[in-house]
């Protein structure tokens, strides 16, 4: 009987296997999606640049251009092949669509740099803090370094005691102050 537990035990060893448990210290492995995966700035970052090249000359005069053409075909070209005639409603209803699109993208564009400043003013707002911070903490330190320095002999002051001093031993040993001669008595 021994012998068939043997049997019935899973191998041990690097041949055995285990039940998968999933480790808690490394990360899970992608499952797959049935929707693609997107970027959620990709359609900001998109807004953004053709926000850009709505606010240029060369947009304008692409814009000019194309309206020319539309206008001159519609116009000169024969019948058969002209898809707008006169009052030009496609067209107006082409600008009504491109302007329709362009001004959410261009608020969207503003939005996002609206964040991007406030992020920017609030670092400043940081930056300039701890500057006046070092500025104050500066400006104690030399105001303590002034009030040491007030305490210490500078070096006129001590040429000017070593003067008296010399003056003093000079009337003691002539018994006259110094600096006079004998033609002053």
């Amino acid at each position: 009987m021994a012998e068939r537990e043997g049997r019935d035990r899973a191998p041990a060893g690097a041949t055995a296997s285990r039940p998968r448990v999933p480790r808690l210290d490394q990360p899970r492995p992608p499952r797959r999606r049935v929707l693609p995966e997107w970027d959620p700035e990709a359609f900001g970052r998109l807004s953004e640049k053709i926000a850009r090249f709505l606010g240029t000359g060369r947009f304008i005069v692409w814009m000019t251009v194309v309206i020319i053409v539309w206008v001159v075909w519609n116009i000169a070209a024969p019948d058969v092949v002209r898809f707008d005639s006169y009052p030009f409603i496609f067209l107006t209803l082409m600008l009504s669509l491109q302007a329709s699109y362009a001004a959410p993208l261009i608020l969207l564009a503003q939005n996002r740099q609206d964040d991007r400043d406030r992020v920017n003013l609030e670092q400043d707002r940081k930056q300039n803090e701890r500057s006046i911070a070092d500025t104050e903490y500066l400006t104690r330190e030399i105001a303590a370094l002034r009030a040491g320095l007030g305490e210490v002999a500078t070096r006129d002051w001590i040429r000017s005691e070593l003067q008296d001093l010399v003056r003093e031993l000079e009337t003691e040993r002539t018994g006259r102050p110094a600096g006079r001669d004998a033609d002053d008595r």
